[in-house]
């Protein structure tokens, strides 16, 4: 039967605890991130759309 190197074991389930917080942390940050952009793509649909708006009204002007 093979012996098993406890301390290596241990040491390796510490680094893959350590990856996973790592890795939420990641996501976390990446999710604020992603929040951030849907919010300005969100405001510069705005913008075109009320660009159009305009357009619009200044070509039934002319």
């Amino acid at each position: 039967m093979k012996t098993i190197d406890l301390q290596a074991l241990v040491q390796a389930v510490e680094h893959l605890i350590q990856r996973n917080t790592d890795l939420h942390a990641q996501n976390q940050l990446l999710r604020e991130e992603r929040g951030q952009l849907i919010e300005k793509n969100d405001i510069a649909q705005e913008k075109i759309v009320a660009m159009i708006s305009r357009l619009k009204a200044l070509e039934q002007d002319l």
